[in-house]
């Protein structure tokens, strides 16, 4: 029987303030004593650390130098300490409660606000809120939205032989580059400071997300940043051999060039969120904890609920897309069972240059010359076909041939040696963001559009320009630039709610929680070939619940590498979009389009109904260490699930034993093995325990096994 539980503990003792913070089996606590807000620490297993009233606990805030749960400095002066309490409430609505906890600086003029949410899953939300009381700006020149103590250690209670290099390890996203997005790792964590970057010191393409795995006691950390800017993961291991104790601390902060924001008079500024959680337990046991939190209280926006994920289909500069082959292949995409057909790129373009669609990006008006009728004959022949209509957008970018490019130089901001960017508008800009907003509005109205996707295709160091945003001193324009992306995507998901709106950034380069909470799903990489799409897909369904995570089959070079079979079951367990299978002047493999079709029927019937509130299992998390890649999504009522298993490209592998996760021992089951459509009965006892022996006699090869019980 599942029980959700969260509260937060409140106790005044004389000058001290202790706030304990529950949910689930998760409990973090801090202390505001002496004139700061201190980290005390965590547990896994659900006991407050003064659960032994007069045997508290609590970490010892001597042995952290910097022991505060938040970092900030202001005008280059650190206001983690010197605090004055003002207040704290909390604010109970259903399963789920928010603190407000108030201090007031005596170093600078501010009142910092610590929000913090709880729901009942092992992972809480965090933000601060920094309110400016003079009536001269202030400069934030660092920001750690959660910091200070994990944990300490005395590894003489443990009885271990291993040395200090193995107690811990941290799992991340090895690889910053464009299409090599979700490629997940653990790494010996070893004595000293560990920083894990994204966006401002290391490309874009990096989710900010990262996992601190206890190796002797079991417990696993893990924690995402909601933010599309510069960031920084920093793991603080204190520990020298021949001493028995260790010290583990965490923060993340916000990065960029100082100062990475300017806080007008008597303005306030609301930071980007953390989320952070801990499990007794592995990392499927962390992954569904932090999907549970991300569904039900940070992607919770009622207009972009991702659970409808219908079949997406599209095509954009890699084919004609004159009216006849749009045509064409909405007529292959509905044969195939797609339920969207989406123009990507080359719609603002002449005939024979959608292929240059980015010195045509910002017109965001469909060619006359290539459709001589308007985008709405198509738009009007998908509905006629029973799919649904959408069409690409990059509204934060103008290339040579849009006017807005020379009309509005200004619109695209100065980087730090004082050099004009070609095509990244300033959103920063008021006017800029205005005319973006009133743009895709448009867009949406006069296209008559089902669908919006967004493209992002700028360079990471586009963000950080510099520019006097009316305090006569140059200011990072990274926060304000997102700040305005993110409101003005909440704007239209509210006023076109029935409108899907698909996230993407040259890929994978901004799935963060920040940016997705207006949207219903995401396009987490432009890199489809085998077998690095399948790691792909493994690790973004690490990062984000699986109806979120968009995974192409077909197109864009998949079909060069690989079987047919296994690129298309790469993206069944997530959010499947489709591209063609044939050039639209040719004979359809009938083989090739009846197993398409096989496998959207399955999609629709059997494996969507239960996604959006699905457990992931990933059997191989670390695809860099094995031959093959398992993967399971399950029903939370274990009543049904579905297994992929890819062989990878090294692969000699003939036979793979598949341990089903997501079944109940108590239950009897039907497995279907998909590749020759055989099905037998068998316990789930029996499926936990002795698993599903799969036979896979190529590289880049899959398997597909459904389970459902009887």
């Amino acid at each position: 029987m599942s029980i959700s539980y969260s509260d937060i503990y409140y106790h005044n003792n004389k000058n001290e303030h202790r706030f304990c913070f529950r949910s689930g089996e998760m409990v973090y606590e801090e202390v505001f004593a002496d004139g700061a807000l201190i980290s005390c620490g965590y547990n896994a297993s659900g006991y407050p650390l003064n659960v032994l009233k007069n045997c508290p606990a609590y970490i010892n805030r001597k042995r952290y130098a910097e022991p505060f749960p938040f970092k900030l400095e202001l005008d280059g002066q650190s206001v983690n300490f010197g605090l004055e309490f003002v207040d704290f409430k909390t604010d109970k609505a259903d399963e789920s409660v928010t603190s407000v906890l108030t201090l007031k600086s005596t170093i600078k003029p501010v009142i910092i606000r610590l929000f913090t949410l709880l729901d009942g899953t092992q992972m809480f939300s965090r933000w601060i809120e920094i309110e400016n009381l003079t009536k001269e700006p202030l400069k934030i020149n660092k920001l750690s939205v959660i910091s200070g103590a994990l944990e300490s250690m005395d590894y003489s209670d443990c009885n271990t032989n291993k040395g200090i290099d193995e107690f811990y390890s941290t799992g991340y996203f090895c690889d910053d580059r464009w299409g090599n997005e979700g490629l997940f790792k653990w790494n010996t964590l070893y004595p000293g400071t560990a920083s894990i970057d994204g966006r401002f010191t290391r490309n874009r393409f990096r989710h900010p997300l990262l996992f601190i795995r206890n190796n002797l006691l079991g417990k696993m950390w893990f924690a995402q940043l909601g933010w599309s800017g510069g960031y920084s993961f920093k793991v603080d291991y204190n520990a020298k051999k021949h001493e028995s104790d260790t010290h583990l601390s965490f923060e993340a902060e916000i990065t960029g060039h100082n100062p990475i924001y300017i806080i007008g008079a008597k303005e306030s500024f609301v930071s980007p969120a953390v989320y952070m959680g801990l499990v007794h337990g592995n990392l499927d046991d962390a992954v569904n904890e932090m999907h549970a939190h991300i569904r039900k209280s940070v992607l919770n926006l009622p207009e972009a609920d991702g659970s409808q994920a219908l079949i997406n289909c599209g095509m954009g500069a890699e084919h004609d897309m004159s009216v006849e082959e749009s045509k064409a292949f909405i007529d292959q995409f509905a044969r195939m069972g797609g339920e969207i057909f989406t123009i990507d790129a080359g719609w603002e373009c002449p005939p024979d240059e959608q292929m240059e669609w980015p010195r045509y990006n910002g017109r965001n008006i469909p060619d006359p010359e290539r459709y001589p009728n308007g985008i709405k004959e198509l738009c009007d022949y998908a509905h006629s076909k029973g799919l649904k209509f959408g069409l690409w957008v990059d509204i934060e970018s103008v290339g040579e041939k849009c006017k807005i490019h020379d009309e509005h130089p200004e619109w695209r901001p100065l980087n730090i040696f004082g050099e004009r960017n070609q095509k990244f508008l300033d959103m920063s800009n008021p006017e800029v963001s205005k005319w973006a907003e009133n743009e895709l509005a448009r867009i949406i109205e006069e296209y008559e559009l089902d669908l919006l996707r967004v493209d992002h295709n700028v360079d990471f160091t586009e963000y950080f320009c510099m520019r006097d945003t009316g305090y006569g001193m140059p200011e990072c324009v990274c926060v304000k630039h997102n700040q305005a992306v993110y409101g003005m995507y909440e704007n239209l998901k509210k006023r076109f709610p029935d409108v899907i709106f698909e996230n993407c950034a040259g890929g994978g380069g901004r799935t963060d929680l920040g940016m997705m909470k207006s949207f219903n799903h995401t396009w987490v990489s432009d890199w489809q070939k085998m077998p690095r799409s399948a790691m792909i897909t493994n690790g973004m369904t690490i990062a984000l619940p699986p109806e979120r995570v968009d995974r192409l089959f077909a197109g864009m070079g998949c079909h060069t590498l690989g079987s047919f079979d296994a690129h298309l079951r790469n993206t069944m367990l997530g959010h499947i979009s489709l591209n063609v299978i044939s050039p639209a002047d040719a004979h359809i493999n009938k083989k090739q389009m009846a197993f398409v079709r096989h496998c959207t029927d399955i999609y629709k019937s059997f494996i969507r109904p239960f996604l959006a509130k699905s457990k992931v299992f990933h059997h191989t998390p670390d695809l860099t260490d094995t031959d093959y890649s398992v993967l399971e999504t399950a029903s939370p009522d274990k009543a049904k699930g579905a297994i992929t298993v890819i062989t990878l490209s090294s692969s000699n592998e003939k036979t793979v034993t598949v341990k089903p996760k997501g079944v109940d021992v108590s239950k009897n089951y039907k497995v279907t093995l998909d590749n020759d459509g055989e099905s037998f009965i068998a316990s789930g006892k029996e499926l936990k325990h002795n698993g599903i022996v799969v036979e896979i006699e190529a590289s880049l090869s899959s398997e597909l096994v459904l389970y459902e019980e009887v």
